[in-house]
């Protein structure tokens, strides 16, 4: 992790984000320092996903300001890796494992000249043998098993060296063990090579161990800061405006909700939200 005076990666300002009369949130302050590692969490609609969206350069604030490595973000930012929710791939999407990871490259230009044809495969191969993907390099990426297609993923958002990583849901959809082996590749990376980490999630126990830092969204309001000072029965029960326990099972939190809109207690295995899973 980064040492606390280290120049922030990623900075929002009096960040805000409306859509009409609605507002996701407002009056946002954040800086990732290199090497941090920070999980975003809320429930459905509360501007997690949209949040992904104005730092890849696809959607603007309404007010305030954000800065990557101190400049504004843009699509195609070479100073941003980004790794999506895992979804199938069509079996016969003529495709190599190598051709996807390579992706992150130059899947937004125009294709390199014959030195930079070696320079980049170089850069490939190395990316693939980071998360363990030697292996499945020349296979069709839509005959791998999910497991090996989030690692190509993670890889091919790590292979132009950014400077930061957004994750967006991507333990979706694997099993324990893919989950795992996914978070290890990140924790690696970022102790490695002092990439912050934006983490948006559903549940914040597979990454708990990883945590520095959380940022919980609700309903336009939000709280920032370690896990054991956000992911409290008093801070949620205040940004839900209802009651909310948090309880610590073993090495795992457990968010318990007052009674919900149908009348039934709402119990979750921490994924942050009171009868809510991942969303926007």
């Amino acid at each position: 992790m980064s040492t606390p005076d280290s120049s922030p990666v990623l900075s929002l300002r009096g960040a805000g984000l409306r859509f009409g009369e609605r507002t996701l949130w407002s009056g946002l302050d954040l800086d990732v320092a290199p090497g941090e590692f920070v999980a975003v969490l809320g429930p459905n609609g509360s501007g997690k996903t949209t949040l992904m969206r104005v730092l890849l350069g696809l959607l603007p604030l309404s007010e305030g300001e954000v800065a990557v490595s101190g400049h504004p973000p843009r699509r195609g930012s070479p100073e941003i890796g980004y790794v999506p929710q895992q979804q199938p791939l069509d079996a016969d999407l003529p495709l190599r494992g190598r051709d996807l990871v390579g992706l992150g490259l130059d899947g937004h230009r125009f294709g390199p000249g014959l030195r930079g044809r070696r320079q980049r495969r170089e850069r490939v191969d190395r990316a693939l043998a980071e998360v363990g993907g030697t292996g499945y390099a020349d296979a069709p990426v839509g005959r791998l098993s999910g497991g090996e297609q989030q690692r190509l993923r993670v890889a091919q958002a790590l292979v132009g060296d950014p400077a930061v990583l957004l994750c967006d849901e991507p333990l979706l959809s694997l099993d324990l063990s893919h989950q795992r082996s996914v978070t290890r590749l990140i924790d690696e990376r970022r102790h490695t090579d002092g990439t912050a980490v934006l983490f948006v999630t559903h549940e914040i126990n597979p990454v708990l161990p990883l945590v520095d830092r959380v940022l919980y969204l609700v309903d336009g309001r939000f709280s920032i800061g370690p896990t054991s000072e956000v992911m409290t029965s008093q801070v949620l029960s205040e940004l839900y405006r209802t009651e909310v326990d948090v309880l610590q099972v073993r090495d795992r939190l457990v968010v318990v909700g007052a009674d919900d809109a149908a009348g039934s207690t709402a119990v979750h295995p921490a994924h942050g939200a009171v009868g809510v899973g991942g969303g926007a």
